[in-house]
């Protein structure tokens, strides 16, 4: 097809343009590898289920995979929890249920500064080659850590080869330029909002 052809609906081409050509002969042609530092964030639905998708794709190819999940209950038992422990895989929730009406911040912010020393001794560990950072940006935007600090010691700590996946609303706008690839999730209808239904077994939970 030529380059005239039209776009599809969102601007999606169901052709190539000679730049687009031009940067896939080039990135084939640098064969440097880097981990990559990667954040999902944004307001929709979908962060950590893009996040787990990572985790699969990686352990599909043999990569060491795990993380660390910020707020959620240290007993929570999740549908992804189940799944990860049948592939022998960890993800460790590490918080007290936070909610929005959570009358006991202080153990909340406890718990996730824990969290962020459990983090960081897997993060050197030389253990993982993907983990995960699940609800990190909460972290960060109620000012529990500083978001500068915290990228400092990524960038002087975290093996070159590590991909690092942090998730959650309101990531601060210096951890969005620190990182290698950033995904916003826009919610544009939600069952809740519109319908008033539920979380639902295997979509939310």
């Amino acid at each position: 097809m030529s380059a005239e052809t039209p776009s599809e609906p969102g601007g999606t081409r169901i052709d190539s343009t000679p730049e687009a050509a031009e940067r896939r002969k080039a990135a084939r042609a640098n064969r440097v590898r880097k981990g990559l530092l990667i954040v999902n964030t944004g307001n929709g639905k979908g962060k950590t289920t893009a996040a787990l998708g990572i985790l699969l794709r990686a352990w599909g190819r043999d990569l060491r995979v795990g993380g660390i999940q910020f707020l959620k209950n240290e007993n929570a038992n999740y549908g992804e929890l189940r799944a990860l422990e049948r592939m022998g895989i960890t993800l460790t929730p590490m918080g007290d249920g936070f909610t929005w009406t959570s009358r006991d911040l202080d153990e909340t912010q406890a718990k996730a500064l824990h969290g962020w020393e459990t983090a960081r001794a897997k993060i050197v560990s030389g253990d993982y080659d993907v983990f995960l950072l699940d609800e990190f940006t909460y972290v960060l935007h109620f000012g529990w850590l500083d978001t500068h600090d915290v990228i400092a010691w990524i960038r002087e700590h975290k093996p070159p080869m590590l991909h690092l996946i942090i998730t959650g609303r309101d990531a601060p706008q210096a951890l969005i330029d620190a990182a290698d690839l950033v995904t916003e999730m826009r919610e544009v209808k939600h069952p809740f909002r519109d319908q008033g239904l539920k979380a639902q077994p295997g979509i939310e939970f």
